[in-house]
């Protein structure tokens, strides 16, 4: 059975009798995980071997590991520091950021793959611009040259402990004051003005992005729509223009950011017609079997 387009959550440290029959659903692909599904590293391993036992061939599981604020799993895993902490060391010592950013991509990877977790939605390639406060200190630098350097030597290393990284907010959160986690979002920039966020983009498509995570954020001088929402970004700009030939993974679509594609049922297949890959729904137990059974016929277009 091929992997469905959607990815959903658990509830806690074991699958129930529930999630056992979600995960066997044909529209579902993959699991993400968070602090709550997490006791202990054995506990984890058994958890994660259990969901790829459901299925043949297994389902996707993926975590938000970013180091910092965002990092769902702690001790015993190594506790990283934010990815600004990159970029303060690259204003002090260039080659040694580059360095210790391939080191960081290398342990965050090593530790995931050591329990075969697939992916983790990292790094965060956003500018920071002073603007979006859910984004601050997970940023890894204002100039955009910087961050494309630092995040091609993460993917490095966590390519080199055999995991793709998934960069994210494409095409930016940057611009953005408001939450796309709780409010609509939008950035009033013109594509001239939003040249140096897509830098790391470019950047990341010419060394072989795997992955990329699109956010939730709008920019009303291009599509009217979220970008998530938007076969503008995603097929025009990002596969057509930019080139990119990887998979395109949604923000959860339960954020504030994309209420405007009306219920998750309708917001999920709007985003898999806007050419995502794969569609996230988190902290909405109640929505999983809804959207299930909206993605019921769905046929993936590639």
């Amino acid at each position: 059975m091929p992997l469905g387009p959607l990815m959903i959550d658990l509830k806690g440290l074991v699958l129930d009798d529930e999630e056992r029959v979600w995960l066997k659903e044909p529209a579902v692909g993959g699991v993400i995980l968070f602090t709550r599904n997490y006791e202990s590293p054995m506990q984890l391993s058994e958890l994660v071997m259990s969901i790829h036992k459901v299925r043949s061939p297994p389902l996707l599981v993926a975590v938000d590991q970013e180091g910092g604020r965002v990092q769902r799993f702690h001790q015993p895993f190594t506790e990283l520091p934010s990815m600004r902490a990159l970029g303060h060391l690259y204003d002090e010592d260039a080659t040694r950021a580059r360095i210790v950013a391939r080191s960081f991509g290398w342990l965050m990877a090593s530790e995931l793959r050591a329990i075969d977790i697939e992916l983790s939605f990292a790094p965060v390639v956003d500018l920071d611009l002073g603007l979006a406060e859910v984004i601050g200190d997970r940023a890894l630098h204002s100039e955009a040259s910087i961050v494309s350097e630092l995040a091609v030597e993460f993917a490095a290393g966590a390519r080199a402990a055999g995991m793709a990284i998934v960069a994210k907010h494409f095409p930016t959160h940057a611009g953005a004051t408001n939450d796309s986690h709780t409010d609509c979002a939008t950035d009033g920039r013109d594509y001239n003005e939003l040249w140096d966020d897509l830098e790391p983009y470019r950047h990341l498509i010419t060394d072989g992005l795997p992955a990329l995570m699109v956010g939730h954020v709008s920019f009303p001088e291009l599509d009217p729509l979220p970008a998530s929402l938007s076969s503008w970004w995603i097929k025009s700009e990002l596969r057509e223009r930019l080139g990119f030939r990887g998979a395109v993974f949604s923000d959860d679509i339960t954020m504030g950011g994309a209420s405007i594609g009306g219920n998750c049922s309708a917001r999920a297949v709007k985003a898999l017609k806007a050419g995502c890959d794969m569609v996230l729904v988190c902290n909405a137990q109640a929505e999983i079997p809804v959207v299930i059974e909206s993605l019921t016929e769905y046929v993936n277009p590639s």
